[in-house]
């Protein structure tokens, strides 16, 4: 196996390594993953996770070769009280700094990524010129009837100096005519990546084929990467994150045991397990899981439970489903299901 392994490394990194007859063992050196534990895994506890935490999420990354760690959200402090809320709901330069010092992209292969979410950010202030930033990247999050200020959003932080990304929200329940006028609208923009975001966790594969084709035809010829951001209500994030690699994505995200709100996200565990690209080291990710997940797992609960289940299968937002969790019936399945029909 080791000798097997061996023999991608002596390759150029710059060049495809594909296969037209087992492509399953080769790889795209194109490809990039982007590390969301802390970002969407806060969204469990309101970002109050300490800085150990964030430290030994930032090492594993760095240590397993990912491309990108989002280290939490750049949202107002108006609407996200500090008193309420941890420090990566706002991501202060000062904060992460106070983590990662003076990150440098080019010495540890990693680079920092923020989320700003229109209608949520106080973008024209909090997002500042890049040079004075650890961060490299900014992704602005939207739904389609916010497309408007999320352009302004995008051209803000690229005139900042910063890669930009456009992740439309919950295209599950969106339109088939709204998704095209948001495409049509963030095709001319700056933002470098164009995310297809399963944010119910409803997508099938043949939807994620459509959707696929849907967006890189509409990006077609810009120079623009169709990225993934599944969510795991029906056990098919890693599946469908797949599926959208074989059709061509290139940028993909996961979390460390799938950690992120509800059910989760696309385990980095099993995503790194998948791709063959020797830059990417699955045992440090291992290590993390072990030493800070596990803990964590007996003081927050994630991952795909029936309630997340139900409300993937009915294309739901999984708000509910958390509701429920957290209330003394949780276990009751039958009366949330009863609950979520009635309200349907």
């Amino acid at each position: 196996m080791s000798r097997q392994f061996d023999r991608f490394i002596a390759y150029d990194p710059g060049k495809t390594i594909m296969s037209d007859k087992a492509p399953w063992i080769t790889y795209r050196p194109q490809l990039k993953v982007l590390d969301c534990t802390i970002r969407d895994g806060g969204l469990i506890n309101k970002h109050q996770f300490d800085d150990a935490l964030v430290r030994a999420v930032y090492d594993a990354c760095v240590a397993a070769g990912v491309d990108y760690m989002e280290i939490g959200y750049k949202n107002s402090e108006k609407q996200f009280p500090r008193q309420q809320f941890g420090p990566w709901r706002h991501c202060r330069e000062e904060d992460i700094r106070r983590v990662v010092g003076d990150h440098d992209p080019a010495a540890t292969g990693l680079k920092l990524s923020v989320m700003a979410d229109a209608a949520k950010s106080d973008w024209k202030t909090q997002i500042g010129p890049r040079r004075d930033s650890v961060v490299s990247m900014v992704r602005v999050a939207f739904y389609a009837n916010q497309v408007s200020e999320a352009v302004e959003m995008i051209q803000h932080a690229h005139e900042m100096g910063y890669e930009t990304c456009a992740n439309l929200m919950s295209v599950s329940a969106v339109s088939e005519t709204e998704i095209d006028t948001v495409l049509e609208a963030i095709a001319p923009t700056p933002a470098g990546v164009v995310v297809i975001v399963d944010s119910f966790g409803h997508l099938y594969r043949e939807q994620v084929d459509a959707l696929y084709r849907k967006y890189a035809k509409a990006v077609e010829g810009s120079g623009k990467e169709v990225g993934l951001h599944m969510h795991n209500n029906l056990q098919l994030a890693f599946a469908n994150t797949v599926e959208g690699i074989i059709l061509g994505a290139n940028r993909v995200d996961a979390s460390a045991y799938g950690l992120g709100r509800g059910a989760g996200n696309c385990p980095m565990e099993l995503l790194l397990g998948f791709l063959r690209n020797p830059k990417f080291k699955l045992r440090p990710v291992l290590k993390l899981i072990q030493e800070h997940l596990l803990p964590l797992r007996e003081k927050m609960e994630w991952g795909p439970l029936v309630p997340y289940n139900l409300t993937g299968q009915m294309n739901l937002h999984p708000r509910s489903a958390m509701e429920w969790r957290d209330g003394p019936r949780k276990d009751d399945f039958t009366a949330f299901f009863d609950k979520i029909v009635a309200d349907v």
